[in-house]
């Protein structure tokens, strides 16, 4: 595994983003453990998630993309923090680009914040995490109105590995329906390999019982 990636993984519990316990989810499943990337709330925590995004994003797909699309609400300081540590770690300017949950009709108009995006343009979607795929069915219409434009994939920063509406997961759904590639920072797989029965700062996170847990989590709602 790569440093950077185990790094992210101990980021996201430092910054209480990653939790291990008993959870319900949106979808009503019972899940061991969550992730809410709406934890992130200073400049360090914000400028270190913009880092570990924009390495993946260069591990997977290069720099040969001209637009971050962040769907709104969570993908819009992702993406900001991004194009931002993209330009700090590899010298290119990536623009950004967010859409507005309602279309504003004075000022600024339209539905976009950030960079337009227009013919020709190599897009790439950031978001906290996907479960279901259901963000991606309200973003991609919207890119794919604004020209010819192609979407070169979608980054997340966990990949769950359960199943989304049917027996893959949702990054496998969307790579299937949409045409385009999806990754994610780190797999929950990942996350398994590098804290079970492994301390960190004093702490183990993932003991047996956690593990157990996790896996009878997995025998349930475990992608394909």
């Amino acid at each position: 595994m790569e440093a950077y990636k185990q790094e992210f993984i101990e980021f996201m519990v430092d910054s209480n983003v990653l939790k291990f316990g008993e959870f319900t989810l949106k979808s009503g499943r019972k899940s061991p453990f969550f992730m809410n990337a709406g934890s992130y709330v200073t400049g360090t925590q914000l400028m270190k998630l913009g880092e570990y995004y924009a390495k993946a994003i260069h591990d997977n797909y290069g720099e040969d993309f001209d637009v971050l699309f962040g769907p709104a609400y969570k993908g819009i300081p992702l993406s900001v923090a991004t194009t931002i540590a993209f330009a700090k770690l590899y010298g290119k300017d990536i623009k950004y680009c967010s859409n507005r949950k309602e279309e504003k009709d004075h000022g600024d108009a339209g539905i976009l914040l950030g960079s337009p995006i227009k013919d020709g343009d190599r897009v790439v979607i950031i978001e906290d995490v996907t479960t279901s795929g259901k963000s991606i069915e309200e973003t991609f219409p919207i890119i794919k109105a604004q020209g010819d434009v192609e979407i070169v994939g979608l980054m997340v920063s966990l990949n769950r590995m359960e199943r989304g509406k049917g027996e893959k997961s949702a990054l496998d759904e969307i790579k299937e329906l949409y045409g385009f590639d999806a990754n994610a920072i780190v797999t929950m797989g990942e996350v398994v390999e590098h804290l079970y029965n492994k301390p960190y700062n004093g702490k183990v996170y993932i003991d047996d019982t956690m593990k157990a847990s996790i896996d009878e989590y997995y025998a349930q709602y475990g992608a394909k």
